[in-house]
């Protein structure tokens, strides 16, 4: 069954860095590099996608050493180590702020070149629109509000450059909250909850019509968020934390507050966020096939998607790239999803979140 999908996370924008015509036409034409190019997006489906703008640590920045997956899985990683020294040091904002003009103006580039088989969408008619005549909606997403400044002035401009879905934090604390470290087997009930500027970010994004997206947010910045909004809560690339328990995945109770809101959760296709054997899990495809099972039976058919982390994770190699949603479509066909839930599951979740958070 060929079907248009919406996917809930790329970071394709990483790897187009520094965003020259000739990268950004080999990406349009077909590089076959990473997972995913205009030409493998169309194989596989592809209508839209939320295209991440993630601001990297500095050059300089020295890493710490749990600020990756830890090798060695451990139920008491923390000890009497502080959770600020687990998570990649705070980004200078004048930094951040300039690295995410240059990869917001790389996409706007990316669409210019594209020659109207690219479009960075603004409304859900353009999304629309786009879904109808075979163009990649692209929608421009920040992963980590590194870039705000406090006073919301940068909010309001990129809004009107295009930001349409915002998470707070990436793993690691900014001015408006704190996100969990990538360690295995550990509860995401670490570091503070939200500041005052960022209740105050999560009610700016309600008024504008932003998504805010809780991956990445730790628990305490989850339940205030959940306090202060008034849209429904989406988490873009997460799977579920009792099927794998890693900081980044969502618990029971988070995912009753999602389907309370009404609002969803793109499922990752990182093997690492699948299981707790990572890539040395023989049956990853059947592992994120339960991870969406499980998810459907918690919070709805009418609340799941995608979220792949396109370009940005380590994917199954029976997914391999953007070309093997039509093969996640497939099992779960098998599986014995109907025609009418797997358009769900495809795209039209994320339309009717998408609709709800833009108009709200």
């Amino acid at each position: 069954m060929e079907l248009t999908v919406i996917d809930g996370h790329n970071d394709s924008l990483g790897r187009l860095t520094p965003f020259t015509r000739e990268q950004l036409l080999h990406f349009l034409n077909g590089d076959k590099a990473g997972h995913m190019d205009l030409p493998r997006a169309r194989r596989g489906g592809l209508g839209a996608s939320f295209f991440s703008v993630f601001v990297p640590p500095p050059p300089t920045a020295k890493e710490r050493p749990c600020a990756s997956f830890s090798s060695s899985p451990s139920r008491d990683v923390f000890g009497s180590t502080s959770v600020e020294s687990m998570l990649p040091e705070p980004l200078d904002f004048s930094y951040a702020s300039q690295t995410a003009i240059s990869m917001v103006a790389g996409l706007f580039r990316l669409e210019r070149f594209s020659d109207g088989r690219l479009k960075v969408v603004h409304t859900v008619e353009e999304l629309d629109e786009c879904l109808e005549r075979g163009v990649l909606g692209a929608i421009l997403h920040f992963e980590g509000a590194e870039p705000i400044d406090r006073d919301l002035n940068a909010l309001e401009v990129f809004y009107r450059a295009g930001l349409r879905s915002l998470g707070l934090v990436w793993s690691r604390p900014n001015a408006f909250g704190c996100g969990v470290p990538f360690v295995w087997s550990h509860s995401p009930g670490v570091g503070p909850g939200l500041t005052d500027a960022g209740k105050e970010l999560v009610r700016a994004c309600n008024q504008l019509g932003i998504m805010l997206d809780v991956s990445h947010l730790n628990k305490k910045g989850f339940w205030d968020l959940a306090a202060v909004t008034e849209a429904p809560i989406v988490a873009t690339h997460s799977c579920a934390y009792s099927l794998c328990p890693v900081p980044r995945n969502l618990t029971d109770k988070q995912l009753d507050a999602i389907k309370d809101s009404n609002g969803m959760v793109g499922v990752n296709f990182s093997v690492n966020l699948l299981s707790e054997l990572g890539a040395k899990d023989p049956d990853l495809l059947g592992t994120l096939i339960r991870h969406i099972d499980y998810l459907v039976e918690r919070v709805g058919i009418d609340r799941v998607g995608f979220g792949s982390d396109f370009d940005g994770t380590i994917v199954p190699d029976a997914v391999g790239d953007v070309t093997g949603f039509p093969k996640i479509i497939d099992a779960l066909k098998r599986r014995g999803y109907d025609d009418d839930s797997l358009q769900k599951l495809a795209y039209k979740n994320w339309r009717r979140v998408l609709q709800k958070t833009w108009s709200h």
